[in-house]
């Protein structure tokens, strides 16, 4: 099935703009749904307040100009004092931009979040920042609502591939390098380091955080995928089973399990509690063996992102496609048409995929189905238990394999 396109948003482009440099690495959702952020290629971050935007994509069609006078948004008003009113900012971060992520004071509450009562912190006010991760090592963090510079730092070497904020709302943020290492910073005590996660032997491509905020997964160069235990800042497990570079991974809502996407043409979804693959998605058929793995580059994945329903993955590759896999079905359910497209990611409630490409966004209606019961108890179960616990509980073997994924 075609997916149905629901709009885009293209970057402007002037006879000078040079593609090279134009590349769109990173699409992000604010964690409450206000804002969707982009890079445009060159120094150029756009943030614009998604519903306004969705809004603008019923009234005037798909197509909406990044920069069109006809649908330009409402800018920062300082006099208004509306601190909180989603606003359009141009951010210009003095370099080229490979990393966005958001961060929020305030535990994520939708779908991903576990239980309320147990995070560390309580904040007085709501905080809503915008980190992004520069060409030239630095990281830069934004107010979301005024668009000003609030911290900057520095102390990688090489290019910041990839950020993370905890969910939890502490405001820890972890940062994947190609200078080999990932970083800790806790940017409640003015973006002070605490760590510096070491063991990969190359380049560092991408991290996500566990929805608990409790587990750290990084993926990068030389086929490595760690899992890093983030109340001890130490290394978990290695999970080993894909032939090239891992470049993303996502966990699934209810933080049972994990998706990574290779250049070895796959996807695979783990049990990231047991080191287990329980599902492979392949782009490529008949699939590489493993010494040909490098070289099908035309079908090499980018990009893979959970669905907040736990129920289905997108993922992006070379070979011009945008894919939707049911996590319990061998085959794409939809796909859609995208040229070099290099970055994707769910709209916060789940219903919109956003993919980057050439400094412009495209959007997809998402899959839509109604979850089976056992997925609903497999949800509510892993939520709150890992599959060692769930396997121990006092309660029919036929039972725990109902709440298992042993897809």
């Amino acid at each position: 099935a075609r997916s149905r396109t629901v709009g885009e948003l293209l970057a402007p482009t002037s006879p000078f703009d040079k593609k090279c440099g134009r590349e769109n690495w990173t699409v992000a959702f604010a964690p409450d749904g206000s804002y969707l952020a982009w890079s445009q290629g060159h120094r150029i971050v756009k943030l614009v307040p998604w519903a306004q935007c969705l809004n603008n994509f019923l009234l005037h069609g798909t197509k909406n100009g990044a920069n069109a006078a006809s649908t330009r948004l409402p800018r920062q008003n300082s006099e208004s004092g509306q601190k909180n009113k989603p606003c359009e900012h141009i951010i210009d971060c003095g370099d080229i931009v490979w990393s966005l992520a958001f961060g929020s004071s305030v535990p994520e509450k939708q779908s991903r979040c576990v239980n309320i009562e147990w995070h560390r912190f309580k904040f007085g006010q709501d905080q809503l920042l915008l980190a992004t991760g520069l060409n030239n090592g630095r990281i830069k963090i934004w107010d979301v609502y005024t668009g000003k510079l609030l911290l900057n730092l520095m102390d990688h070497t090489e290019v910041v591939r990839d950020l993370t904020f905890a969910p939890d709302g502490s405001l820890i943020l972890v940062s994947a390098s190609r200078d080999k290492t990932l970083r800790v910073w806790d940017l409640k005590d003015d973006g002070n380091m605490m760590k510096v996660l070491r063991g990969h032997q190359n380049w560092v491509y991408g991290c996500a955080f566990s929805p608990d905020s409790s587990i750290l997964c990084s993926v990068g160069a030389s086929k490595a995928v760690f899992l890093w235990d983030m109340d001890k800042y130490s290394m978990l497990r290695k999970l080993e089973g894909h032939h090239n570079d891992v470049v993303a991974c996502e966990f699934s809502p209810d933080g049972a399990l994990l998706a990574t996407a290779s250049y070895d043409t796959r996807v695979y979804v783990w049990d990231p509690h047991i080191g287990v693959i329980l599902m492979e998605f392949g782009h490529l058929f008949p699939p590489p063996t493993p010494i040909f793995a490098g070289g099908a580059n035309d079908r090499w994945v980018r990009s893979v992102s959970f669905s907040h329903d736990g129920l289905h993955i997108a993922s992006l590759a070379d070979d011009k496609m945008v894919r939707f896999w049911r996590i319990d079905e061998e085959y794409p359910v939809q796909v859609a048409p995208l040229n070099n497209g290099l970055c994707c990611t769910f709209s916060t409630d789940g219903s919109v995929l956003a993919a980057g490409q050439d400094g412009s966004v495209y959007f997809w209606a998402t899959p839509r189905q109604v979850s089976s019961l056992q997925h609903l108890c497999r949800m509510a179960i892993r939520r709150v238990m890992p599959t060692s616990q769930v396997k121990n509980l006092p309660i029919p073997s036929k039972v725990v394999e109902f709440l298992c994924y042993q897809i």
